[in-house]
């Protein structure tokens, strides 16, 4: 019986930032945002017969930590970025097959301007554009959009049920051969097959057909990764594929079980509907070699960066600790301040207990271990990686793969993920020797 095939994607959004740009093999003879490796990402991705390359984003410069910017400038913290919309369309000039991931926020976008742009994108591509979706939880982020707090929690969520509501219809507004082109006439479409959009809900009102031709995947797709379970609730809603946290593998099987059920209650067949984890990884010849670049990280920023990551990342000044306090005490106020309820407190939580108290010292030491995803980055040789994804592959379902990533050297670790994990993976029978479809849904669709 054939085994079941994973799906995998390449998350590239700390190539640059976070100090991997400074990591023996990162960015030789570059600095960001040098399009020329980008370029480079992109043809070596397709040569692995990846389904995708993949960008988080934040639009804010982080000023969490003692209400300023300054440190997260001085060091390279979430800054600097830019927008990849132009950076991932030449990344598809210079590729066939590979599709390409873009974060958005719903929080901040409107839907109309989104699906316009997605749509437009998706014919760049020909077909190889994914949306994804984030609801944001940094302060920094909404003041550059004319916030003053972070929405309320829940109401991020059905602000982007609604969007995604908007965007469907806008590009179900032009039927798939409504386009015409007709030379001898001049007719160019058949308005019969172009529907009026008429949305009035409580986030968005919205009039008019999207003046686009109809996207060549039908519609774009749709990625999110809610973590909390309204957000668990939220993604099976609005997605076609999940972005699945790194966590302990007992509890992505939680996580897919909650998903699944939320599938279900949706009239959603669960089986059609992926899981792509985040895995942060480091492949190598031998294990010894792999786990002496994964250390690098801890030394990728310096002690006074720490704080400003996980300030941004949690939405929570943690410039303002005391020497000494609980977990659970401060996980209650990172709740009430509408901050990230999932984030590295709770984590850190669920590891130590919430009533464990804990010192200032002790606490930024665990930090640097998560700020550098040190943490959460698995290392070995082709074949114990290979082993460790066929495991937590089949634990979860069979159903999506990895978003493999946040590696420790752009270009050398993902070199090495396609010339040495690939190639193991696909002795196995677990992953496409070729692309088949011709756009980044069918791809995704591929068992």
């Amino acid at each position: 019986m054939a085994k079941a095939r994973m799906h995998l994607g390449f998350d590239f959004s700390y190539s640059h930032i976070g100090g991997r740009w400074r990591m023996p093999g990162a960015w030789p003879g570059r600095t960001f945002p040098d399009v020329e490796l980008f370029e480079d990402i992109a043809r070596i991705a397709e040569r692995g017969c990846l389904d995708m390359v993949f960008s988080g984003d934040g639009t804010g410069i982080p000023d969490t930590w003692e209400g300023k910017p300054d440190a997260a400038i001085e060091w390279g913290i979430s800054w600097p970025r830019q927008d990849l919309n132009p950076i991932m369309v030449a990344m598809s000039r210079v590729t066939r097959h590979l599709g390409f991931g873009l974060t958005y926020s719903s929080t901040f976008m409107h839907p109309y301007y989104m699906a316009r742009l997605m749509n437009s994108l998706d014919h760049v591509t020909g077909g190889r554009i994914a949306m994804n979706l984030v609801t944001s939880t940094r302060k920094s982020d909404a003041a550059n959009f004319g916030f003053d707090e972070l929405m309320e929690h829940n109401s991020r969520y059905e602000r982007m049920e609604e969007f995604v509501d908007v965007c469907r219809k806008l590009w179900d507004s032009a039927e798939p051969d409504c386009m015409v082109w007709d030379f001898e006439t001049g007719r160019v479409t058949d308005p019969a097959k172009v529907h009026h959009v008429k949305h009035d809900g409580k986030f968005f009102k919205v009039e008019g057909a999207l003046n686009t031709p109809p996207s060549p995947q039908g519609r774009p797709v749709v990625i999110q990764a809610g973590g909390s379970p309204r957000g668990v609730r939220a993604s099976a809603y609005v997605a076609d594929y999940i972005f699945g946290p790194d966590m302990a593998l007992s509890r992505q099987v939680k996580h897919r079980a909650a998903l699944d059920q939320a599938l279900t209650d949706l009239g959603r067949d669960p089986s059609k509907v992926g899981v792509l984890w985040q895995t942060p990884i480091v492949v190598a010849d031998t294990e010894r070699e792999a786990m002496a670049q994964r250390d690098r990280l801890l030394t990728s920023i310096p002690p006074e960066a720490v704080g400003v990551f996980l300030s941004y990342n949690n939405g929570y000044d943690f410039s303002t600790l005391p020497e000494r306090f609980t977990l659970g005490d401060l996980q209650k106020e990172i709740v009430a301040a509408n901050a990230s309820p999932i984030g590295f407190v709770y984590e850190l939580g669920l590891e130590l207990g919430e009533n464990t108290e804990i010192t200032r010292k002790d606490f930024f030491e665990h930090g640097v271990k998560n700020a550098t995803a040190w943490d959460k980055t698995i290392a070995g040789s082709t074949t114990q990686m290979a082993d460790l994804l066929e495991e937590h592959f089949e634990a979860t379902g069979s159903r999506g793969g990895f978003m493999l990533g946040h590696t420790v050297s752009v270009p050398l670790d993902l070199v090495r993920i396609v010339d040495l994990l690939v190639p193991e993976l696909q002795r196995r029978g677990r992953f496409r020797t070729e692309y088949k479809g011709k756009t980044l849904r069918d791809t995704l669709s591929e068992d």
